[in-house]
């Protein structure tokens, strides 16, 4: 099928409001069910062959829970056989919520393990509304949300490609149910001690220096999908760096993001490298800027073994 096909916001913006916050319920699961890792990498969705999932979690029972996009249901299945599942369409956020509980308790989830009851949305307009409230957000448009995840597929395999580029501490791609992208982060070995006053999310997914890189959907103040990079802390000068035609640094939420717009792209007579080449220039910019080493991070498709390294000719390593 078409690389990254048209996915305008405006054309499944209430289905996109809709799909965020019923993440955000599975999010919570995941959140309460899943052993936490450095950076908050427990808690992101994985993609799969049809939707995304939470990985394995939980010990008694062991348990999954799936969007399948394809077929349009929630899944939760556990190591043992036992199965529930249900439509995701027809669901406002209120009704979902409680269809997520009923199929946890199904399959043995105990309640006093895996506690949603009380559950709101993170980081959202309404996030003083409990999702067992919220009848607002009921739209659902199955080919937009089949398309959204066909996007997502394809993203990843290019941020997976990317992700072979470095050998540094580096992130899995991921689908945060937070922000709703997708995204890859390359992390330097210096820690920062962020400010007491901020919050423990904040403190530990940015205890380390990073440049980051994904794909956003949009939300009503960006009303367009887009390509992103930010460098954390934001280093003197970032924005100085060039960026290829057609890329632009942005200001939001007091520091800048390198962005690429997904019409762009699709301009593009290559839009795989397109890409590409928008996540390298921006990750040289923060991650020159903040004096990172550059070619000891470097990697050739994946690989590190020196006698690799001692037979390519020079300008193989010049383009990584």
């Amino acid at each position: 099928m078409e690389l990254f096909p048209p996915l305008p916001y405006v054309s499944w913006a209430e289905t996109m409001a809709t799909l965020h916050r019923f993440a955000q319920v599975v999010g919570k699961v995941r959140l309460a069910a899943s052993t936490r890792r450095n950076h908050w990498w427990n808690v992101p969705f994985h993609l799969t062959g049809r939707g995304i999932t939470t990985r394995p979690m939980g010990l008694d029972p062991t348990f999954t829970v799936d969007f399948d996009f394809l077929d349009h249901r929630l899944a939760v299945n556990t190591l043992d056989g036992r199965s529930m599942s249900f439509p995701l369409a027809g669901h406002s956020v209120a009704s979902f919520h409680a269809e997520v509980q009923h199929a946890l308790r199904a399959v043995g989830v105990d309640a006093g393990t895996v506690d949603i009851s009380a559950a709101r949305p993170f980081d959202l307009p309404d996030a003083e509304r409990p999702f067992a409230e919220d009848t607002e957000h009921a739209s659902y448009d199955r080919a937009a949300v089949t398309r959204y995840w066909q996007v997502l597929s394809q993203v990843n395999l290019v941020l997976e490609e990317f992700a072979g580029r470095f050998s540094g501490k580096t992130s899995p791609v991921h689908h945060f149910w937070h922000s709703f992208d997708i995204a890859l982060t390359r992390f330097a070995d210096t820690p920062v001690d962020q400010p007491s006053s901020h919050d423990p999310v904040t403190r530990e997914a940015y205890s380390r220096e990073l440049v980051s890189f994904g794909l956003w959907f949009g939300d009503p103040t960006f009303p367009v999908a887009a390509f992103y990079s930010y460098t954390a802390p934001e280093p003197g000068g970032l924005t100085d760096q060039p960026l290829p035609p057609g890329a632009e640094w942005i200001e939001r939420n007091g520091s800048h993001l390198a962005v690429l717009r997904y019409d762009d792209v699709r301009a593009a007579p290559d839009r795989r490298a397109a890409v590409l080449d928008f996540y390298e220039s921006a990750y040289r910019a923060g991650a020159s800027r903040a004096g990172w080493d550059i070619a000891r991070f470097s990697s050739v498709d994946g690989i590190t073994d020196p006698q690799f390294y001692r037979r390519l000719p020079p300008e193989r390593l010049e383009k990584q």
